[in-house]
């Protein structure tokens, strides 16, 4: 039986990683977000912490220094470690068991690869309700939050394009694309797993 995989891409506040969990509470499916790091850590020989840096971390000086910076005689950057132990730990998860997946780019990574059942959802919020929860989840001001969110989203849409050639919201790598403002994190949810189920049978 093709495994079941969900993947969510989200915007920094829009509450994709709640969704994703809750989700797959209601699938009884593994749910795999900062989990994922050791295992890229182990096989990148890498740590755990600078893994989870170069996710936050993005070029600031445009596309080109970032293809090009830090490589080695062979045209191997430490991103592209990162990136192809990340896309091997996201394979083996895939085959190995029905789950959900939040970021990493698992949409990308996943998009052609057979045996499986695959969903691709991503998650977006109005800036000004992404700047409240923001708020409240890091207990900041809003001029602060507002900080955040700008440089959270210039950040991490350099990354996705110089990694998949795309924009992070493009509809044409997703099959879903929701505000999770309208339903809520539950509501949300929901809305997935019901459309995740009908996919699933098919």
């Amino acid at each position: 039986m093709a495994k079941r995989i969900i993947t969510i891409s989200r915007e920094f506040g829009s509450g994709g990683r709640f969704i994703g969990e809750e989700l797959a509470k209601k699938l009884g499916l593994a749910y795999y977000d900062k989990n994922i790091i050791n295992e890229i850590a182990e096989k990148s020989g890498l740590s755990p912490e600078y893994i989870q840096e170069s996710a936050e971390l993005s070029p600031k000086k445009g596309l080109f220094a970032y293809a090009f910076a830090g490589r080695d005689i062979t045209g191997k950057s430490v991103e592209d470690m990162v990136y192809e132990a990340q896309r091997k730990v996201i394979l083996e998860l895939a085959d190995k068991e029905s789950c959900v997946i939040i970021g990493r780019n698992a949409d990308y990574i996943l998009k052609d690869t057979e045996g499986i059942q695959l969903v691709r959802a991503f998650i977006y919020a109005p800036n000004d309700v992404r700047v409240h929860n923001i708020m409240e989840s890091h207990n900041l001001s809003e001029k602060d939050a507002k900080l955040l969110l700008d440089e959270k989203d210039k950040r991490y849409h350099k990354r996705h394009l110089a990694l998949t050639g795309s924009n992070r919201g493009d509809r044409h790598n997703r099959d879903m694309l929701i505000d999770s403002s309208l339903l809520g994190v539950d509501g949300t949810a929901e809305l997935i797993e019901e459309v995740a189920k009908k996919v699933f049978r098919e």
